[in-house]
């Protein structure tokens, strides 16, 4: 899930397992019984400490492990805080898109695989592609 704030940033995270600077969008599962606007709200907060309002679905992709079907959404931060978890999200932070941009052009930000919904769901909101390794932004 893509998660943007007033100033129409994007909340991206990096899990504790990742290489320095690999950073992307949030995800999660839906527990039993949980529709999924509302598992993308209990995500986000779980993994950030973010809260969200407004969700809106985007694409879905298939995904072999664990045999799953991803959801891509966009949604819209009510808080700004951010307040990691460090089980799986090890750091989270907001950019804009000239940061995003110097970000990628300086190497300190990596962006996700573009194989995955995370890339697409980050370029829907970037406006244009994503760097690939070697490129700059």
């Amino acid at each position: 899930m893509l998660v943007t704030d007033d100033q129409d940033r994007a909340l991206l995270g990096r899990q504790v397992h990742w290489p320095e600077g690999r950073f992307s969008t949030l995800a999660g599962f839906v527990e039993p019984g949980e529709s999924i606007e509302a598992s993308v709200a209990r995500e986000v907060f779980e993994e950030a400490g973010v809260t969200v309002g407004e969700v809106e679905y985007i694409a879905s992709q298939p995904w072999p492990f664990p045999s799953s079907l991803m959801l891509g959404f966009f949604a819209r931060a009510t808080s700004s805080e951010i307040n990691v978890d460090g089980e799986e999200i090890h750091e989270a932070r907001w950019f804009s898109r000239e940061d995003l941009a110097a970000a990628f052009e300086s190497g300190e930000v990596l962006p996700p695989y573009g194989i995955s919904i995370a890339s697409r769901l980050i370029e829907r909101w970037y406006g244009k592609p994503l760097p690939k390794p070697g490129d700059a932004a």
